[in-house]
């Protein structure tokens, strides 16, 4: 139950009925939701637009001119798409709320500086034109559309959405005198070939923090991506339990085979200090994971949201042939938001237990 704006017909009956009747005094019944939320979709999206300036700004600083170029590519094609289908369809035109705009700057955060300008359009049409608006659009989509499309990219054309180039003031790797693969393939090797030295990889913490390494050009600095989900949580727009939980398991896991031959010592946190900071996690774990539409709405659904996630991709990037694995991790728990929420659903205030 809620109060509600009366229709002109109620307001009517409700004089005739009894004039002196105070209408604060009156209850109103209406149907769910009944949680309210104050900003609209709009004001939502754009907030969440500046967290992932930070982001993007990096991106420019460390990549240069082709971050800004993949970036506008893809923006102005997950807003094209929607735009040309909505229109083709005649439906009400939904560019407006800024969520074609934040699909395709997602998406193009989780480019590679190298990939072809014609591959980040083929990203962004099938990310608003399958993944969003062939289910309904924004609300009906059930798993994240970013998301979707970068799989989509991953699958079709792998070689280049996985061709990295050096960043500039840094290397590929973040790890003085080693070059060529990415933070998390260096350590993902190293463990494969016995040879894991914990001291080596401790000396990349401090680049994967700045974000001067190889990976797709929003996803390299934990700084600017930790500045962005701070101005999330400030203003409410995403519930810290899914990144806290998501990242919190993969930092657990990732502990617990560290590699170090011991648990309570400063070598045993450099591995789960690593896997944190390194590749898409902090991306996915702030700015997909708790996508409103693709996310649990219980509290409790949304920590075992985020403990699935992170269970997932310490699974793939450990024992996967994948040194990744935050996409894949999120769009499978997608899968099963619904029964999380079914099983996770609070007590109806009043309900009795039924007796056998």
């Amino acid at each position: 139950m809620t109060t509600v704006p009366k229709t002109t017909t109620s307001n009517q009956n409700q004089q005739s009925i009894s004039p002196q009747v105070d209408e604060k005094m009156l209850l109103h019944l209406s149907t769910s939701p009944h949680i309210r939320q104050p900003m609209a979709v709009p004001e939502i999206m754009k907030w969440v637009i500046l967290a992932l300036m930070p982001a993007f700004v990096s991106s420019v600083i460390f990549f240069g001119w082709r971050s800004i170029m993949l970036t506008v590519v893809s923006v102005g094609s997950a807003v094209g798409t929607e735009w040309f289908i909505n229109k083709y369809f005649k439906r009400p035109c939904t560019i407006k709320d800024y969520s074609a705009v934040l699909t395709g700057l997602l998406l193009a955060l989780n480019f590679p500086a190298t990939l072809p300008w014609w591959t980040a359009v083929i990203g962004s049409v099938f990310a608003i034109a399958l993944a969003k608006l062939a289910f309904g659009g924004l609300g009906s989509n059930f798993i994240n559309p970013a998301l979707a499309g970068r799989a989509f990219l991953v699958a079709s054309y792998p070689a280049a959405m996985t061709n990295f180039n050096a960043p500039f003031f840094g290397s590929i790797s973040g790890i003085d005198g080693v070059s060529g693969a990415t933070p998390l393939s260096n350590i993902k090797d190293a463990f494969l070939a016995g040879n894991f030295d914990p001291q080596l990889f401790s000396s990349a913490l401090r680049s994967l923090s700045i974000g001067n390494v190889g990976g797709c050009i929003g996803e390299t600095s934990a700084i600017a991506l930790l500045l962005g989900g701070l101005i999330l949580v400030w203003k409410r727009i995403i519930d810290i339990r899914i990144p806290l939980s998501y990242i919190g398991t993969v930092f657990i896991l990732f502990w617990l085979s560290n590699g170090s031959g011991s648990f309570f010592n400063s070598a045993s946190l450099i591995t789960p200090t690593y896997h944190v900071l390194a590749g898409g996690l902090l991306l996915g774990a702030i700015f997909m994971a708790t996508d409103m539409v693709t996310s649990p709405i219980t509290p409790k659904g949304r920590i075992i949201f985020g403990i699935g996630c992170g269970v997932l991709t310490f699974t793939i990037r450990k024992f996967g042939g994948y040194p990744e694995g935050v996409t894949y991790s999120i769009l499978l728990m997608n899968l099963i938001v619904p029964l999380i929420d079914r099983y996770t659903r609070p007590k109806i205030y009043g309900e009795v237990m039924k007796r056998d």
